[in-house]
């Protein structure tokens, strides 16, 4: 009789605990060990994780993991280049080889391939300046954040520090084309996507 008794003891306690695993489970998304909650609550507007992403270079180096929130989640990549919503990326570098200057180089080149030659040279200052506040290493553990408000423009803040904002669209639209565009690479574009 005892032995039944605690083997419905134990069911109950299962029984309750199941649904708190899978809350825990449910909450959030994993990529190379890296925890993306599902929804950010930012300036009272709930924010859902719209896809998550990865950046290796020369297959092997892991260099960061993504993830894009969005208020109107989206598959399509225009969509999520132009839409007036508030936008948020987050990012989790993995490696100690992020150097400031790597990563001023490598978004400099990048934004430029990603959008027209035109747009680039007419938005040739807010890419050099957005890029100058990439100015300390990177290293395991440590974050840059991109938040987009409309009628505000794009604020990055790089490894806690509030670095500035570009005001307008023209170039939030620009680094969301960097992102998800069709030049984006495709680990971290179809990982943004959610495909």
């Amino acid at each position: 009789m005892s032995g039944r008794i605690f083997f419905l003891a134990l069911a109950t306690v299962a029984m309750l605990v199941m649904p708190v695993l899978a809350l825990a489970e449910t909450a959030t998304v994993e990529i190379l060990g890296v925890q993306f909650p599902k929804e950010k609550v930012i300036d009272g507007k709930t924010l859902r994780l719209n896809g998550v992403g990865f950046l290796k270079r020369f297959g092997i180096v892991k260099v960061y993991a993504v993830g894009l929130y969005l208020e109107q989640p989206s598959k399509d990549a225009e969509t999520i280049i132009t839409s007036q919503q508030m936008k948020y990326v987050l990012t989790h570098y993995l490696t100690s080889k992020a150097t400031a200057q790597k990563l001023k180089e490598g978004f400099i080149e990048l934004i430029g391939e990603a959008n027209p030659p035109a747009l680039v040279t007419a938005n040739r200052k807010d890419i050099d300046t957005f890029a100058s506040w990439f100015d300390k290493d990177m290293a395991p553990g440590l974050t840059s954040e991109t938040l987009y408000v409309p009628g505000k423009g794009l604020t990055l803040t790089w490894q806690g520090q509030v670095k500035g904002t570009i005001p307008g669209e023209t170039f939030a639209a620009m680094y969301y084309r960097y992102n998800v565009g069709v030049k984006a690479d495709k680990t971290v574009g179809d990982g943004l996507l959610g495909l």
